[in-house]
């Protein structure tokens, strides 16, 4: 009969070691779960932060080819509502007939190309610095998808050594 005592105080410590030795690691995986989360926010405010200035780049970049488009208008003495009262082609044609020269009218083709290239010049700029964020963006969400997947293979294959009986 003691022996038997002897054999259920023993399991009975065995269980409560082991309980203890479970409670430890379901702690250490809800930190690391824990962490996990924070650093999946962390990349989500940043991805948040990164779009918000490039809406905001868009939004003032259209605004000033808006006030640029506005300013040519005036330079060339063209008021906005002239080109809404008529077609662009009237428009046009009526800025060809105030032209006087051959010189006037090189001139007005020299502006006109110059302000050509300089947009298109400042539109390559920003598809440029949208396609950098764009790949800066994924290279981080594909780094971050990496640690967690290392992690996660980390605390599985700790899990089967603590199962097997064996530490890390």
């Amino acid at each position: 009969m003691a022996e038997n005592t002897n054999q259920t105080i023993t399991l009975t410590q065995q269980w409560l070691t082991e309980i203890q030795v479970l409670k430890e690691q379901m702690a250490g995986l809800q930190h690391d779960r824990d962490a996990a989360w924070e650093s999946a926010q962390k990349w989500r405010q940043i991805y948040n932060t990164e779009a918000e200035q490039r809406r905001t780049d868009a939004q003032l970049s259209q605004q000033a080819i808006a006030s640029l488009k506005a300013d040519l208008h005036k330079l060339q003495g063209l008021e906005v509502e002239t080109l809404a009262a008529g077609t662009p082609l009237t428009a046009i044609a009526q800025e060809i007939e105030q032209l006087k020269s051959v010189e006037d009218l090189q001139a007005k083709l020299i502006a006109v190309i110059k302000e050509r290239d300089r947009l298109w010049q400042a539109l390559k700029t920003e598809q440029d610095n949208h396609a950098e964020t764009r790949n800066s963006l994924t290279t981080a969400l594909g780094d971050a998808i990496d640690s967690l997947t290392r992690e996660r293979a980390g605390r599985e294959k700790e899990s089967e050594l603590r199962g097997q009986g064996e530490t890390p």
